[in-house]
């Protein structure tokens, strides 16, 4: 897997089946939450192409800002976050 592709962790979350999309779950930057940062379970999404959806919610891909397993491992993680970000 090639470093940076969001898109592609989560497709093999969603679409490989060794993986349980019910382990993972994404940060996203959302303005006017706490912190500006919202925590989505990875079950909630359908993936397209250049967004992903949460219902009938559009969210860009460049809004994720980690993709994090239930036991905190953070899996991918948005280039420029640093080691201090805590999720």
């Amino acid at each position: 897997m090639r470093k940076g592709f969001v898109k592609e962790v989560l497709s093999k979350i969603k679409y490989d089946a060794r993986e349980n999309e019910e382990d993972y779950y994404i940060i996203i930057e959302h303005r006017g939450a706490y912190g500006n940062i919202k925590k989505i379970p990875v079950k909630m999404i359908t993936l397209g192409h250049g967004y992903f959806f949460i219902e009938d919610t559009q969210i860009p891909y460049h809004r994720i800002l980690a993709v994090v397993r239930k036991d905190g491992k953070i899996i991918w993680k948005k280039r420029g976050l640093g080691d201090k970000f805590k999720f």
